[in-house]
């Protein structure tokens, strides 16, 4: 993933962490951009814990999204 739009996607990321009332976070985009990673990283960073579901693998909840 390219430095600045690391630093942009990972700041957006921030910016949801902060706010008060936030709502749980869908990631969403094309194959192969970085979404997990972004994920994963941020999650580590950020989070004692954090939670996977791939929506796509996952026949119950493909089907609720």
């Amino acid at each position: 993933m390219g430095g600045n739009m690391y630093r942009n996607e990972f700041e957006d990321l921030l910016t949801w962490k902060t706010k008060k009332n936030r709502k749980p976070m869908i990631i969403r985009g094309a194959r192969q951009v970085g979404k997990t990673w972004l994920m994963k990283a941020f999650g580590k960073q950020e989070y004692a814990q954090t939670a996977y579901v791939n929506f796509e693998s996952n026949k119950l909840l493909k089907g609720v999204f």
